[in-house]
């Protein structure tokens, strides 16, 4: 079976290309189905969305929600958008690194987005932002030639793409707009140094 130049297992020649072995559907996908799910769950079953909400208050007695906010969505809107990132680009990392790195890239960094945002705030955290920011800091790296269509208008290279989020929450922090934005510029960070550790350690001398 080919791999790619990280050593992952690639599919050739069919739709299922796209689709990273050992699984029926892609990680991502998982994901996106999971999000999906846990946020019309969360309609129907009171407490559901903050058993699995992140509070730091609460972190010693539910240590799962590190994880588990991960896939818990305020609302429709916050879903959606992120959902839109996930699917563009959290399938196209894991289309080139494989299943198991994409996940160690989106774990790792929603993690240690999470911890970097309950050191600047406190507050109920949810969502899959701080991932995702790891996914594009991870692809800035290691796939620079792609391009992202700002507002769905404006062509902006994937590194000038994050390098605008970053400078955008890095001022919007403190204005009290409920959104995490240091979480955002933690996960962005995490992800760049999965990607140059990739980058500079490929395997076969490439």
């Amino acid at each position: 079976m080919k791999r790619n130049e990280w050593g992952e297992p690639e599919r050739q020649g069919t739709w299922k290309a796209r689709i990273p072995s050992g699984l029926p559907i892609s990680a991502s996908g998982a994901i996106l189905l999971l999000c999906i799910a846990v946020f019309f769950f969360s309609a129907v079953i009171p407490g559901l969305s903050g058993f699995l909400a992140l509070r730091p208050e609460y972190l010693m007695q539910r240590p799962w929600t590190l994880i588990t906010h991960m896939f818990v969505h305020a609302n429709f809107d916050h879903l959606f958008w992120n959902m839109i990132v996930l699917f563009f680009f959290g399938m196209e990392l894991e289309r080139r690194v494989g299943e198991r790195k994409f996940l160690q890239i989106y774990i790792l960094s929603g993690i240690v987005a999470a911890v970097g945002q309950m050191m600047v705030a406190g507050g109920s955290l949810v969502g899959a932002s701080g991932a995702l920011y790891g996914v594009m800091g991870c692809l800035a790296i290691i796939a620079p030639e792609i391009s992202v269509l700002l507002f769905f208008v404006i062509p902006l290279s994937i590194r000038s793409a994050v390098v605008l989020y970053a400078l955008i929450d890095f001022l919007s922090m403190g204005s009290a707009d409920n959104i995490a934005h240091m979480a955002h510029i933690v996960g962005l960070l995490v992800g760049l140094a999965y990607g140059q550790a990739m980058a500079g350690f490929r395997p076969h001398g490439r």
